[in-house]
């Protein structure tokens, strides 16, 4: 459980990040504490998509993964990008992402961001 809630305040940290970095990746709420809020339930439903569609995503892509050398992973990480923002947009969460190419830059932001806080966030159940 401990790990669960370290990978989702890892997710909220990147995406926050994303946020902060990107005009077209959009996070709007009245107060802080909304934000914040906001900003835990995307990270879980980021999580949750990364979990379930991601691994599905990238076992069709296999050939386009393995011909372009892993690169098109950066593809494949946007789409979850879009589809949590879709998800969100359905469940009338204030968080948008307005475009391909933003959720391309987004997704490698938010995979960076989450790498270096796994690291430095302790692991472990």
């Amino acid at each position: 459980m401990k790990n669960f809630v370290v990978k989702t305040i890892a997710n909220a940290g990147a995406l926050a990040v994303a946020v902060w970095l990107l005009d077209k990746i959009t996070l709007t709420g009245d107060s802080t504490g909304k934000k914040v809020g906001t900003l835990l339930l995307v990270a879980l439903i980021f999580g949750l998509v990364n979990f379930l569609v991601k691994p599905i995503v990238s076992l069709l892509s296999l050939p386009l993964l393995i011909l372009t050398l892993g690169l098109f992973t950066l593809v494949v990480n946007a789409l979850m990008l879009l589809l949590t923002s879709w998800l969100a947009d359905k469940l009338d969460l204030s968080f948008h992402v307005d475009g391909f190419w933003t959720a391309v830059l987004g997704g490698l932001i938010i995979s960076i961001v989450s790498w270096a806080l796994n690291v430095v966030l302790p692991d472990g159940d």
